[in-house]
């Protein structure tokens, strides 16, 4: 068992001592999947670091124990230390992009796990490599084994470091957001073989993610944090079925689907309190709809009597809650709670039939990339990223494009942006209301970057580390919009941080300083600045949680209200998809394979492939229960 003792993690910040993890109590049995799940800047990812002490030079773990089989890992030397990360504890990190060497072939990291915690050596070791980059669903492993991190997607890079872990054969498994920047079907075949390792090992998984359909078909518990505190613990069906605590049901009032269509999604006000604060009473208490006199004045305490005297789950775990509604202060206070609001809906306006002239039309487009088969000038051979697609997005519309990872998606959007002229052949036309962006240059090229702006998948690698967030998100205003002087940008900056859901004091912090969520929050903000009129949407809400994506695909569709913005959104959330597109062409191997209205295509496919893609999404649906992906055969 890896069991987790009154955890307490403190980091020294400018604003003060700030206490990211505040006295965390679990259990992780082998074989078992425990889910922590929560908003950004709960502390989720930073349990992780704390769990591998990892944590960043300004943290440290200021109390308690992590017992592995009675030991603490806490006290043990750094020399004995790194026996156990990686050999008995693995980690899949958040942001593959920072946790993959730059200058070192994949294969070379791979082995060098494998020979570090097994007894494996040379060709061994590296046949071990190309055999787990083939069960991770890496195309031509032997082949790919020497490529270097930038040649592969996001998604592939995901894939690979999840092999990287899982070759040294640890015990526990820590996977912070492992699945994240994965399609759904590769998503479905990395968690079929966390089952199967699971089965046949008795692997133990810590799993943190923001995707409940994912919580709902992998795990056994589910603990829900908020502001460093756990504050609904639960079996996972019992959470599900019943979920007590009132920022567990909004969490799952938010989550998007076709039924939601042309409504608001119950998005929570505001964002998590700052943790250098010293809290009177209850943390959630600001943001909470059953909020009550009670709650700004007493701290609620997570015990086995927070639910009816500590019912038992439906599979006789207890099910526990930080919550005063559940307590016996409640009823001596002589006052009830606020009844639950019903969430807000405002209705969409009918989007317009799109047949009119198209804000973009895409006609033949085929992206070729050259890679050259040695460092010494061998001759180059050529790889066909997009194969002659063509499409077109009317204004006000969204154009969903969905497919696997590597099919092409994010270089048709990176192409029409212009992103990709010197690293690859394009042909075709891209067509801005009749003007081609493929032959624009000069002052012509920088109006339409005006036009067309787009926020990229990876957060981290988007954002300059060197520059505080008020130069990041100015940068664009003052290219391209300089008419406006200082105090109109500040003034327009605030405005997009609220939009957003980021406090506006983070204008003066750094990149690294915010979680993968609220830098993903950051990339949108800072291809709104510029008020364009198409948006490329690449993987925008895949590194955000479910309250946050609300947030967003609020905020992207009253924008597309109000302004009548176009968006092209890359994306492998099939419930995003269902939320916002109007239309959806479905991407494989360079080359649409079906498109159509979302309704038809989603409900009535008619390609195999397109069939596949959607039997592999995990559902999870309150009113209708649990609905688990077919196996991706």
């Amino acid at each position: 068992m890896l069991k987790i003792e009154d955890l307490k993690v403190s980091l020294d910040a400018e604003a003060g001592l700030v206490r990211a993890i505040d006295g965390m109590r679990l259990s992780l049995q082998r074989g078992e999947t425990f889910a922590l799940v929560g908003e950004s800047g709960c502390g989720k990812s930073m349990t992780a670091l704390a769990l591998m002490r990892l944590l960043p030079d300004n943290g440290r773990i200021s109390g308690g124990r992590l017992l592995l089989d009675e030991r603490d890992v806490f006290a043990l030397p750094e020399a004995q230390m790194r026996a156990v990360r990686g050999g008995r504890i693995g980690m899949i990190f958040q942001e593959p992009s920072t946790s993959l060497n730059p200058v070192m072939r994949i294969g070379e990291q791979i082995v060098e796990a494998i020979e570090t915690h097994t007894p494996l050596r040379g060709a061994a070791a590296r046949a071990k490599a190309i055999d787990w980059l083939d069960r991770v669903g890496i195309p031509e492993p032997a082949r790919r084994i020497d490529d270097y991190p930038f040649r592969m997607s996001g998604g592939q890079k995901q894939r690979v470091m999840i092999a990287m872990t899982l070759a040294a054969e640890p015990d526990y498994l820590i996977a912070d957001e492992p699945t994240t920047a994965l399609d759904v079907t590769i998503q479905a075949q990395i968690l079929d073989l966390l089952r199967d390792l699971q089965r046949e090992r008795g692997l133990g998984v810590l799993l943190i993610t923001h995707d409940l359909g994912v919580v709902a078909g992998m795990a056994h518990q589910v603990a829900l944090m908020y502001a460093g505190q756990i504050i609904e613990l639960a079996p996972a069906a019992t959470f599900f079925a019943s979920p007590k605590h009132p920022y567990a049901r909004l969490l799952l009032q938010a989550l998007p689907d076709a039924g939601k269509r042309g409504e608001s999604l119950a998005a929570i006000a505001g964002t998590v309190p700052p943790l250098w604060m010293s809290f009177e009473g209850c943390r959630f208490a600001p943001r909470c709809d059953r909020a009550w006199a009670l709650c700004h004045g007493q701290r609620p305490a997570l015990s086995d009597s927070g639910v009816a005297g500590g019912e038992l789950g439906q599979d006789g775990g207890k099910h526990q809650v930080r919550c005063l509604l559940y307590s016996e202060p409640q009823a001596a206070a002589g006052a009830a709670p606020p009844p639950a609001r019903p969430a807000e809906i405002a209705l969409r306006p009918p989007a317009e039939a799109g047949v009119g002239p198209a804000l973009l039309e895409v006609k033949n487009l085929r992206v070729e990339f050259a890679s050259p088969s040695s460092w010494l000038g061998g001759k180059a051979k050529r790889f066909v990223a997009v194969d002659g697609v063509s499409y077109r997005i009317a204004p006000g519309r969204t154009l969903a494009l969905v497919g696997e990872s590597g099919c092409g998606k994010t270089s048709s959007g990176k192409a029409i942006v212009q992103l990709l002229r010197r690293t690859a052949a394009i042909s075709g036309e891209a067509l801005l209301e009749g003007q081609d962006l493929f032959k624009l240059d000069g002052a012509a090229l920088l109006a339409a970057r005006r036009a067309v702006q787009i926020i990229f998948q990876d957060p981290f690698a988007s954002l300059n580390p060197r520059m505080r967030v008020q130069e990041i998100l100015e940068e664009g205003l003052l290219a391209l919009r300089p008419e406006l002087d200082s105090a109109a940008r500040r003034r327009n900056l605030e405005l997009l941080l609220d939009q957003v859901g980021l406090r506006r004091d983070a204008l003066t912090r750094w990149p690294h300083e915010f979680s993968g969520g609220q830098r993903q929050r950051l990339a949108i903000a800072r291809a709104l600045a510029v008020e364009p009129r198409l948006i490329v949407c690449d993987e925008p809400t895949s590194a955000l949680d479910v309250s946050v994506q609300a947030q967003i695909l609020n905020l992207l569709r009253n924008l597309q209200r109000e302004r009548g913005l176009s968006f092209l959104f890359i994306t492998h959330n099939i419930g995003v998809v269902e939320y916002v597109a109007d239309e959806v062409a479905v991407m494989r191997a360079g080359r649409i394979v079906e498109s159509g209205a979302s309704s038809e295509v989603l409900a009535h496919p008619q390609q195999a492939y397109t069939r596949k893609l959607l039997e592999a999404v995990p559902r999870l649906s309150p009113k209708e229960g649990l609905q688990h992906p077919k196996r991706w055969g």
